[in-house]
């Protein structure tokens, strides 16, 4: 069966040996170190309405303030683009990507908590750069600092998240990550619509309350323990110990901390992580985690529409607090996604939610395609009927990926790396991810003024080609232990193949394979 087989329980190290509770010391951990998401999905919220805001528009891109208040014939497609003002929205994923890999080897010889604490910093002066700017220099070096702080926190959260969960639990816990990003958007969008009526300076309110989810990270994240494989890969094995005990709420841990040291052992032979990731045995986490997943969770459409929702809905013909208030209300359908996928998907599994998600998706981008070639785009306002249909097809199409490749986007690639090259490859996922992003942020308001309604086709025609690509390569791992992943490949109809039985590592990494 495609994507079907894996390794079943028998074959496993010491899975069945795992025990553990649901600790206070453990909840804690978890939802201190989500408050990242809050930052990403701030960030993601915010910046749209922002930018349709007249009051920012006049002082810094007074073009586009007039265009849009000229109700030009020749097309609404249009309104908005302008390269600089996408650029204020991009610069903020450029700064992310570079920054990913410096967050890496902090990551990796420091520990998850350090570059949390990192993140929360940057984001807390680049919010403050930009609530006082008074040019658009100081705007995207604002925006870049923002990046900054994207940069670790997402590459070091959905890490801490997937090695402090129990197994059986994962799934449910690292979404944490995604639930705070989606509050984190629904709450940009509330304040937009409060500081909208803010006249001159309601847009500064906007950018300056990022603070708040900095501040309350990077003050958490003083009380939080770093997770026992990090302890453990740093040399720190008592240390680790204890706070493995203390998360699993048992001293009964002997089984899972072997798995560990041994993970670690495994991990201190390779010299070149990097590189290492380019082995057989790790062509699948190459493949599926660093790049294909992380690229499809932009091309799915999402974050164009996040960006640029109130842009979008305003030049659907909604007025400016209209439009802010649609935000809020397909913001609030990838809230309720999320919730539904932390419910149920260490149930039913990722395959599951990847694959029935994307075939909704692509229906959805089908009838907004076909909506608006046929109804828009005639220099008119649309018909109520018509918005609202819009408004509908918009908040299913969010609920739908916010219970798939938004959460699962972060999930998957985060818990597929072994030890060793974990930090290395949660860097390729963040930097592949914000590559991604930036280039839909900058590209997709020029996309919509050129190809118009063919933009949202092409997005279905991407939906369904990565829903094919996760039906015949990702094998299933809900309740598999993060240590014991790499045994999925080994048994999977097409990677079999190609890692064979883990020993072939093409030497690319001349110490590991001095070792095997």
């Amino acid at each position: 069966m495609a994507g079907g087989a894996f390794a079943d329980g028998a074959t496993l190290k010491r899975a069945h040996l795992y025990e553990y509770k649901t600790t206070g010391y453990f909840i804690f951990s978890c939802l201190v170190a989500a408050m990242g998401g809050s930052l990403f999905g701030y960030d993601l919220g915010v910046s749209g309405g922002v930018t349709s805001m007249d009051d920012f528009l006049k002082k810094f891109f007074p073009q586009v303030y007039r265009r849009k208040q000229q109700h030009l014939h020749e097309t609404d497609y249009c309104k908005y683009d302008n390269q600089i003002l996408t650029l204020f929205t991009s610069s903020l994923y450029f700064g992310a990507l570079i920054f990913t890999f410096a967050a890496s080897h902090l990551t990796r010889s420091k520990g998850r908590k350090a570059s949390i604490i990192c993140g929360a910093l940057s984001f807390f002066f680049g919010a403050i750069m930009n609530a006082f700017a008074m040019n658009i220099a100081m705007l995207i070096i604002g925006r870049l600092l923002l990046g900054v702080g994207i940069g670790f926190s997402n590459q070091a959260v959905p890490l801490y998240l997937s090695e402090m969960a129990p197994a059986k639990t994962r799934g449910r816990y690292n979404q944490l990550f995604q639930l705070t990003t989606c509050l984190g958007i629904l709450v940009a969008n509330l304040v937009n619509y409060g500081t909208e009526k803010i006249h001159p300076w309601g847009w500064r309110l906007s950018l300056g309350s990022a603070i708040i989810p900095a501040i309350l990270m990077g003050v958490g994240a003083l009380f939080l323990p770093e997770t026992p494989n990090s302890l453990v890969e740093q040399g720190k094995l008592e240390e680790g110990r204890k706070v493995l005990e203390k998360v699993r709420g048992t001293t009964n841990v002997d089984a899972e901390f072997a798995d560990l040291i041994d993970a670690s052992n495994e991990a201190k032979a390779i010299k070149h992580p990097f590189r290492n990731l380019l082995t057989r045995k790790n062509r699948p986490q190459l493949i599926i985690g660093a790049l294909g997943i992380p690229m499809f969770q932009q091309l799915t459409g999402m974050n164009s529409i996040l960006f640029y929702a109130p842009v979008f809905f305003q030049s659907l013909g909604f007025g400016s607090g209209t439009s802010l208030y649609s935000s809020v209300i397909t913001s609030g359908a990838l809230v309720v996604g999320a919730l539904t996928s932390m419910a149920l998907v260490d149930k039913f599994g990722r395959r599951t939610f990847f694959i029935e998600a994307s075939i909704e998706m692509f229906c959805y981008m089908v009838a907004l395609a076909i909506t608006l070639a046929l109804k828009f785009g005639q220099g008119v306002t649309l018909p109520k009927a018509i918005s609202v249909f819009l408004v509908i097809i918009i908040c299913l199409f969010c609920f739908a990926y916010g219970r798939s490749w938004g959460p699962l986007g972060w999930l998957v690639p985060s818990e597929l790396f072994p030890l060793e090259t974990r930090s290395a490859g949660q860097s390729i996922v963040v930097c592949v991810n914000m590559i991604f992003t930036a280039l839909i942020a900058q590209c997709f308001l020029v996309s919509l003024c050129h190809i118009r309604y063919g933009i949202f086709l092409i997005f279905a025609g991407l939906v369904a080609f990565m829903g094919s690509f996760i039906f015949f390569l990702l094998p299933e791992t809900k309740q598999v232990p993060i240590e014991e992943i790499y045994l999925l490949f080994q048994n999977h109809w097409f990677w079999k193949k190609i890692v064979g039985d883990g020993t072939n590592d093409d030497g690319l990494d001349g110490e590991k394979g001095q070792r095997n």
